[in-house]
């Protein structure tokens, strides 16, 4: 672990000339203390780290000092080129910056690592937008990923319902989820997501706000998301699952947790191994459509609605499988 971090300190020095220890302390996300214990074994180590002194100052290398660290391993010039997503970056009005990146990356390569790309490609393909869907961009998209980019305050005109409604929004970042794109602003005292395809008009104005440092997209947006779960799925059903129907539900449930809360909360296995648990559902409608794949691994106990949908269906099913071995 410090191993790779003292290779980190030399990386940033190598590349951003010269960092505080309270800028290094963040970077690596450690204490001020720590970075002055690295900085010593690096010394110690023969690497020439000079601390400048005064108001401006901070650590740097001497004499134009290269390490020979930042050599990629195969697997390191694939996973590169595997990690950029063309589509969503030309969505964003990016393609251009991307391509230009890459043509950089593989201009520093190696030759015997030239082939990263054209591997990577032959391999694996992102495609982002969900079946029967159209794959345009939404209108709007470009210029909040430029505010996103630049840290510039928005007013947004978005459809919500049969209403227009005008908001002035710190745009924090944009997510892609099933072919959807949303922003995560911040209005006032609190942070709001918009569908980027609702957005009817954006105005980019001069102002730059200054971002919540301690701010998470990826983990604002796990909460969002099971909290958008968690207040769709309002109703409850009973069921009786055997061995097999516990395995499926896992598939057919409607979110995760759902399915993770039935199986915490099934009683005891029966002689054959059945299981009684309650599961998380949108509505008995939807709660049908979705147990109906279980097929007979599973029996609906409550609402007594359901269980006379499910009884029906299998009535029906039971009269058109006997008709069929009659004739």
């Amino acid at each position: 672990m410090r191993a790779s971090r003292l290779i980190s300190v030399v990386l940033l020095l190598q590349s951003r000339g010269t960092m505080t220890a309270a800028e290094l302390a963040r970077e690596l996300e450690v204490s001020e203390r720590t970075v002055y214990r690295d900085v010593l074994a690096l010394s110690a180590a023969g690497v020439p780290v000079y601390a400048d002194r005064g108001r401006t100052g901070g650590y740097r290398l001497l004499g134009g000092y290269r390490t020979r660290l930042t050599g990629l391993t195969r697997d390191e010039a694939e996973a590169l080129f595997l990690a950029g997503l063309p589509g969503p970056a030309g969505d964003m009005g990016l393609a251009d910056a991307v391509a230009a990146a890459e043509l950089k990356v593989l201009a520093a390569l190696p030759p015997s690592l030239r082939d990263a790309p054209a591997r990577t490609g032959q391999r694996f393909h992102l495609d982002v937008p969900g079946w029967f869907r159209e794959s345009t961009p939404p209108r709007w998209l470009t210029e909040l990923a430029r505010a996103v980019w630049r840290d510039r305050v928005v007013e947004l005109r978005y459809r919500r319902g049969e209403r227009e409604v005008t908001r002035t929004v710190q745009p924090y970042g944009l997510v892609l989820k099933s072919a959807a794109w949303y922003l995560v602003g911040r209005v006032g005292d609190g942070y709001r997501t918009y569908r980027v395809d609702r957005v009817l008009g954006v105005e980019v104005g001069t102002e730059i706000f200054d971002r919540d440092d301690g701010f998470d997209l990826g983990a604002y947006w796990r909460e969002q998301a099971e909290a958008f779960l968690r207040q769709m799925l309002r109703a409850e059903v009973t069921v009786r699952l055997s061995p097999a129907g516990r395995r499926a539900l896992r598939h057919v449930a409607e979110a995760p947790f759902a399915y993770e809360e039935a199986m915490a909360g099934a009683g005891e296995p029966d002689e054959e191994g059945w299981v009684t648990t309650r599961l998380p559902v949108e509505s008995v409608p939807v709660a049908y459509d979705v147990l109906l794949a279980l097929g007979p691994e599973m029996e609906v106990l409550e609402p007594p609605e359901l269980r006379a949908r499910f009884a029906e269906a299998a009535r029906r099913s039971a009269a058109l499988y006997t008709a069929g071995s009659q004739t």
